[in-house]
């Protein structure tokens, strides 16, 4: 059987070298990171230096980096009322973008009847219009934004509305689990307050995530509590292996983000040239900034579901642009909220690429896709 070709970054990475090799010699240590004798000590210094990494890479500062089960607990953690910067007012209500993560969706620890949801545009970028008619004159706000999509891969203005959310008063968390690794980008040139990130979109182990606050964020509240870890933000003791794989996929990702960047978006424009021979396809978003590495494209009538399927039997692993739930495949609600059909949400499949992505992975995935459209179409 031919080597299988993997197009779903986005959904996660395969583990670099170098996070496998930290996490191996993290394995070997028995020292808990919170204990002072020697072998605690060492445990600490991984964890350490992988804050300084994780810091680093987003312009904050290490004390400032609190470490998660993942980025949905990071999200969750971050999306609390009575935050406030410095001696403003704590925040009362919270708003979302309507193409944001079911993580962030859900709200955090905000009471639905709190939660406020700003549209997109047909793009699928925030519309800094309606979100400047929903500060005006109203509490302080924490207003919860995705750097970039994870469906669409639009890169959305977090640093425009940041300044807007600022001059009303509130504050500002950006989710930028997508984006990490893919795009330059620093938590003061965003505005944010609060940003969250995720080791298993960049090439480290899964279950490992982290909330970086701004200088001067008060008001932040534990969700676990018990133990005095992570500066008592965040209560038991660190995962020190996925830690320090987070720590070397973090440099790993800095040490080439740039470079990728060129050769993925020329592979994406390449795939998406070839999609684009077949008549009426649609690429969705390909008029904002995106991800170098993302397409999200559909064709009228196609069907996401099964279209993944002949990816799949062709060697091909690709995603639907639908979230899924018991195996059933729902419509993009990214798609719905910029202005598409239930049809065509539906028929949306995403193929995003990384860092060992090649010419003749394309290649093959143009020649499955020219082998299904017809069949597919027909179905």
């Amino acid at each position: 059987m031919p080597d299988r070709v993997y197009l779903d970054w986005n959904a996660t990475t395969p583990l670099r070298p170098e996070a496998r090799e930290a996490m191996a010699a993290a394995w070997d240590l028995c020292g808990n990171p919170s204990s002072v004798h020697a072998e605690g000590r060492q445990a600490r210094k991984l964890v350490e230096d992988s804050r300084a990494r994780v810091a680093g890479a987003i312009g904050a500062q290490p004390r400032n980096v609190v470490f998660t089960s993942g980025g949905t607990e990071a999200n969750a953690l971050a999306l609390a009322s009575g935050l406030r910067r410095g001696s403003g007012l704590p925040a009362e209500r919270l708003v979302v973008s309507a193409i944001e993560h079911a993580s962030v969706l859900a709200g955090g620890r905000f009471p639905s009847e709190a939660i406020d949801t700003v549209g997109v545009t047909r793009s699928g970028l925030l519309d800094l219009h309606h979100l400047r008619e929903m500060l005006a004159g109203r509490p302080p706000m924490l207003v919860s934004l995705m750097l970039a999509n994870n469906e669409t891969g639009a890169v959305q203005p977090v640093a425009e509305a940041g300044a807007m959310v600022h001059a009303a008063g509130g504050l500002l968390h950006v989710d930028a689990i997508q984006a990490f690794g893919k795009i330059p980008f620093s938590i003061n040139e965003m505005n944010a307050d609060l940003v969250t990130l995720s080791a298993h979109k960049i090439g480290g182990p899964k279950g490992v995530g982290v909330v970086v606050l701004a200088e001067g964020v008060l008001g932040f509240e534990p969700l676990l509590r018990g133990g005095g870890q992570e500066l008592g933000r965040r209560a038991g003791t660190e995962n020190v292996a996925g830690i320090a794989g987070f720590g070397a996929a973090v440099k790993a990702a800095m040490d080439s983000r740039d470079s990728d960047a060129v050769r993925l978006e020329s592979l994406r424009n390449r795939l998406e040239n070839g999609l684009r021979d077949t008549p009426d396809a649609i690429v969705f978003a390909d008029g904002a900034p995106r991800l170098p590495n993302t397409t999200l494209f559909t064709v009228p009538g196609l069907k996401a579901e099964t279209a993944v399927i002949g990816f799949d039997l062709a060697g091909i692993a690709v995603s639907s642009g639908s979230a899924c739930s018991s195996g059933k495949v729902q419509p993009s609600h990214v798609l719905e909220a910029m202005g598409f059909g239930s049809e065509l949400a539906q028929g949306a499949v995403r193929l995003s690429l990384g860092w060992s992505t090649t010419d003749a992975d394309v290649d093959r995935c143009l020649e499955a896709w020219r082998k299904l459209e017809g069949t597919l179409l027909r179905g």
